[in-house]
């Protein structure tokens, strides 16, 4: 690369990343102006420009203001992401999620901490008020599509999206959080120990500037990102005006499958998911009827089926341990032949509940368990030497 295209290309990215930080722009206005920077840069009027860009004139003043302050506005996002342990990827970069072009409007910029898996993924949401009964499936179909080879995408939140991630992490998958507030941002609180989880193991990401606030208004923005990542959406529980609804149209918009999975009809939980299989969702009881209504280019880059072992049932695949070191701890404080609470478990430990939960999953995915409901656990025959 030329001198010349060096410096082009390192305005661009100053400019970019300076109308996504603008705080007098709107989000919208903001990824307009980033499609075409030069067309609005010039001498033309500011009504002019921003009729030919699609804003308004008060919209063009506001950025190209953010271009005469795009270079100390980037280093200060960068010095700051650099802080968090994080990057800032641009639109272009080799890392930048191609499949955000589907959108009509992509993000321009993306923070992003961790590496991003290069595998297809499944975006897996649902309802923050989720049942025991929800969030054991979320984990379940999570831990399977991750063992399959697949990415797992959610959104970091309480309820269904945590129990995703933790089923993914559990299985030794990769798995993406995409978060309405800045990747610096610890939200919600409680879900600190994840999300370094989630870092490590796959990728926190974000298109909103160093420090932004979780504001609820930025959450259906960052829910776009959601669906675009996946190749479809798993919804597990909705309420009727969820957000996870919102995230299911937005990928049929897209051209993405979606999925639900079938809940009682008294239940308001259920209401969201059962009114999209109603208007054309494909119903779900099981991660292999996603993976087989799966287009065949995508099944065709999964990894074997999973193994039968005639004593274990279904369990991880040939060779592979899902469960990790805490999981023979885990074993300990479960005698032969006794059945236990999880709640008791955790007591036992006295270790963190998510990390015992996910270690539960490892367990019984790897067929060292058995799961009651409660829910409550037992060894199994072959686990007795452990």
């Amino acid at each position: 690369m030329s001198r010349s295209s060096k410096t082009r290309d390192r305005r661009r990215r100053q400019l970019l990343v300076a109308l996504n930080a603008a705080e007098t722009l709107g989000h919208e206005a903001a990824l307009r102006l980033a499609r075409d920077p030069p067309g609005w840069l010039g001498k033309s009027g500011r009504r002019a420009a921003g009729e030919a860009m699609g804003v308004s004139g008060a919209a063009v003043a506001a950025g190209r203001k953010a271009a005469r302050s795009a270079g100390p506005v980037y280093r200060e996002e960068a010095r700051r992401a650099h802080a968090a342990g994080a990057g800032i990827l641009i639109r272009g970069d080799g890392e930048f999620p191609a499949s955000f072009d589907d959108l009509e409007l992509p993000p321009a910029v993306l923070y992003r901490r961790g590496r991003l898996p290069a595998a297809p993924a499944v975006a897996i949401v649902g309802s923050r008020r989720a049942d025991v009964y929800g969030l054991e499936v979320a984990e379940r179909f999570a831990a399977e599509l991750a063992a399959a080879g697949l990415v797992v995408v959610s959104g970091l939140a309480i309820g269904i999206d945590a129990a995703a991630h933790r089923g993914a992490l559990a299985a030794g998958g990769p798995t993406v959080a995409v978060l309405g507030c800045g990747v610096d941002v610890i939200y919600p609180r409680s879900h600190r120990r994840l999300r370094e989880k989630v870092a490590r193991q796959g990728a926190l990401v974000s298109e909103f500037r160093m420090g932004t606030a979780p504001e609820p208004y930025r959450f259906p923005i960052r829910n776009r990102l959601i669906a675009a990542l996946a190749v479809g959406t798993l919804v597990v529980r909705a309420t009727p005006r969820s957000g996870s609804l919102i995230t299911a149209r937005l990928a049929l918009e897209l051209g993405r499958d979606v999925w639900a999975v079938p809940g009682n009809i008294s239940d308001r939980r259920s209401v969201g998911t059962n009114s999209l299989i109603r208007d054309g969702a494909l119903p779900v009881q099981k991660a292999s009827d996603v993976l087989e209504s799966l287009p065949v280019r995508i099944q065709d880059r999964l990894k074997p089926p999973m193994r039968k072992d005639p004593e274990m049932g279904e369990t991880g695949r040939a060779g592979k341990t899902l469960s990790g070191p805490g999981g023979t701890e885990l074993l300990r404080h479960l005698p032969p032949g006794e059945l236990v609470s999880q709640d008791r478990l955790i007591a036992r430990t006295g270790r963190p509940a998510d990390e015992v939960i996910a270690e539960l999953l490892a367990l019984e995915l790897d067929g060292r368990l058995r799961r009651y409901p409660g829910p409550s656990y037992c060894r199994r025959e072959s686990s007795r030497g452990s």
